[in-house]
């Protein structure tokens, strides 16, 4: 057994109960990370690689100010609007 894996053993055992399960989540995503070639294509692919258009830009404005207006709708609402 090695210092490192001895160290984070050491470090497992000193964490709180309510957070073993994120740390359980983390280390099996650092673990599985390279194996799932789609999962791998998505976390390394460009955020977008077409240019932004006017058009998308001036949506994104207006979506901005509209939140910080206060303009925004719940969660509730949106169900309610889509029917869920």
């Amino acid at each position: 057994m090695t210092v490192e894996r001895e160290e984070l053993r050491r470090l497992v055992d000193e964490l709180p109960e309510n957070e073993l399960n994120a740390a359980r989540r983390y280390l099996e995503f650092i673990r599985d990370v390279g194996k799932d070639p789609v999962r791998f294509a998505l976390e390394n692919a460009m955020l977008d690689d077409e240019p932004e258009t006017d058009e998308e830009r001036e949506r994104a404005e207006r979506a901005d100010e509209d939140f910080m207006a206060g303009r925004t709708t719940s969660m509730d609402e949106l169900k309610r609007e889509l029917g869920l």
